[in-house]
């Protein structure tokens, strides 16, 4: 019979040669022997598949990892690995989480824990306080607020923080809504919970999602989102809405 894991946690991997930091995830995996790591190369031209094998012939029974044919970006690598994972393994719980671990794998696993019962989602918020330590440069703070913002009003759901790297869902919730493939290769988040609402209604996510301050989070230099982008998302945003209104138009 193939192994029950509590949670697996797809980490995409874009030319993470040197990002990939193996002395965290062995320390992770010598601790949590129910949790699965699948892996993510997405056509990386650098050595990224050969760090990931190490991992995985170290950890061969807690470790996966698989490769796209091309670069094919954040939202389809995520999605490719949470339909792999859904198909070749036996799962309570599954995750996306950054491979740069600005958010913990321990962090992650934690959170994974009030996906119980009635919570079928819940997702990490880099929401500051006294009793955290969220490491962000301003700019990009005050640029994500902004964001998150018009994100929340699109929605039109009080959300702080849809785009934090880290989401944990109940296995038949992923079943549902990582079938389609996304219309942002970034802003794919925004998606899902278009999706979970589609599924659920907008007044029942206060009681199936849990947002979850995030005890540490650190922003790393190297982010393969240019700032660039802070112009064409505005137009990702306005076709996430148009795709949605028009399904839930067709749906009424």
């Amino acid at each position: 019979m193939t192994k029950l894991f509590d949670l697996c946690i797809v980490i995409p991997c874009y030319n993470e040669e040197k990002r990939l930091d193996k002395n965290r995830m062995f320390n992770f995996l010598n601790l949590e022997q129910d949790v699965l790591l699948c892996f993510v190369n997405d056509g990386s031209s650098d050595n990224t598949i050969g760090v990931l094998d190490e991992i995985k012939n170290k950890y061969p029974n807690n470790v996966e990892a698989i490769s796209t044919q091309t670069n094919v970006g954040k939202a389809e690598a995520v999605r490719t690995g949470i339909m792999y994972c859904n198909t070749h393994f036996n799962h309570k719980k599954i995750a996306y989480l950054d491979a740069d671990l600005a958010t913990t794998l321990e962090e992650c696993f934690e959170i994974s824990k009030v996906v119980k019962d009635e919570t079928i989602f819940a997702f990490g918020s880099r929401i500051q306080k006294i009793d955290n330590h969220i490491e962000r440069k301003m700019f990009r703070f005050l640029v994500g607020r902004i964001i998150a913002t018009f994100i929340s009003n699109q929605l039109k759901l009080n959300v702080y923080d849809t785009q934090c790297g880290c989401k944990i869902f109940k296995s038949e919730l992923s079943e549902k809504i990582f079938t389609e493939k996304f219309i942002s290769k970034w802003l794919f988040d925004v998606e899902l919970f278009h999706r979970i609402i589609k599924i659920y209604g907008k007044e029942k996510m206060c009681e199936i999602a849990k947002e979850i301050p995030l005890k540490s989070w650190i922003d790393y230099d190297d982010s393969k989102v240019k700032m660039t982008y802070f112009f064409k998302l505005w137009l990702d945003l306005y076709y996430i809405k148009k795709h949605y209104n028009q399904l839930k138009n067709k749906a009424v």
